[in-house]
């Protein structure tokens, strides 16, 4: 077994390289087989994770960073099934890793994840990408991929970054020229957003489906109607604490299934884990146990899960 951390040098605005090292040495000693790769450049801990996994035999990679590193190092084990992935939040947001409460402490653990469990998790297909966590289109998609605009102005960084792309997008527009499709069901347009959760948090924090999981081969998603900014202010707080069903109608339509397509006018806002894409046809499409993911034992987040584990 082959042992690869990734690890993200700007992550959370600090190098956690030489930390790695020291923890990966201790782990292993003089007696296993592992690298840590430090990422160069946007893409290349996708193009490492795959290139390693090419080589074959089993291999597990441990994501050092954000929720960015987590969908590279993802990307590239997607469907691979002698490689395994495992999160080690260090970056700014780390919504993957907020869905597991209080246990997410644990997956700060390296060596409870170099000791940990191989469970399989779905994704999300997505415009020729995979996610593991949430994707959406609409105003929120182009809110959570524009944050990195502002992050880099002076003074400016965390959550004043996501507030000032909150707030430049509002005066944009809170809706798109799209509709959506489901089980023979359209939804026509305007639209806000659609989102589609495999995870339960984004966007630095909210938290649309409280109960979402990744692992019971479905997708849980949100188709929110065209509205005006004022009703959109109104929607946005019980949006971001799972409570969008409190609101009258049909406003927030939730379907939780395997597909759904979104037709635009023009071009819009894709964000796959934050990763930011444009497209008039999307299809959220879920891809069952299509990432094998490592994580400590006996979390009790997979107590009642039906899913089995790799165990090895």
């Amino acid at each position: 077994m082959r042992h690869l951390f990734i690890v993200n040098p700007a992550a959370g605005g600090c190098d956690i390289s030489g930390g790695v090292r020291a923890a990966a040495a201790h782990i292993f000693g003089e007696g296993g087989e592992y690298e840590v790769y430090v990422t160069r450049a946007p893409g290349d801990a996708e193009d490492k994770v795959r290139r390693e996994s090419e080589r074959g035999g089993e291999l597990r990679v441990y994501s050092a960073g954000g929720d960015g590193t987590l969908n590279e190092c993802v990307n590239g084990a997607a469907l691979r099934k002698n490689t395994a992935v495992a999160v080690y939040p260090t970056g700014t947001g780390n919504d993957f890793a907020r869905m597991f409460g209080p246990e997410r402490a644990r997956l700060l653990d390296l060596e409870a994840l170099v000791r940990g469990e191989v469970r399989p998790l779905d994704l999300i297909e997505c415009c020729g990408r995979y996610g593991v966590n949430i994707c959406c289109a609409g105003v929120d998609a182009r809110i959570g991929t524009q944050v990195h605009r502002y992050s880099r102005l002076p003074l400016v960084g965390g959550k004043f970054a996501y507030m000032s792309s909150a707030v430049m997008n509002f005066f944009r527009g809170v809706c798109d020229d799209m509709s959506a499709e489901f089980d023979g069901r359209k939804v026509g347009g305007p639209l806000t957003l659609v989102c589609a959760c495999n995870g339960r948090y984004y966007g630095g924090g909210f938290n649309p489906v409280p109960d979402a999981r990744p692992d019971d081969g479905e997708i849980d998603f949100l188709v929110v109607r065209g509205m005006s900014r004022l009703d959109f202010l109104r929607f946005a707080r019980r949006y971001s604490v799972g409570r969008a069903h409190e609101l009258p109608g049909e406003t927030c339509i939730r379907h939780r299934g395997r597909e759904l397509t979104v037709e635009a006018r023009e071009p819009v806002c894709v964000s796959v884990d934050g990763e930011e894409l444009r497209s008039r046809s999307i299809v959220f499409r879920a891809v069952p146990g299509g990432v094998n993911f490592i994580f400590p034992r006996g979390m009790e987040f997979f107590k009642d899960s039906n899913m089995k584990t790799g165990e090895k």
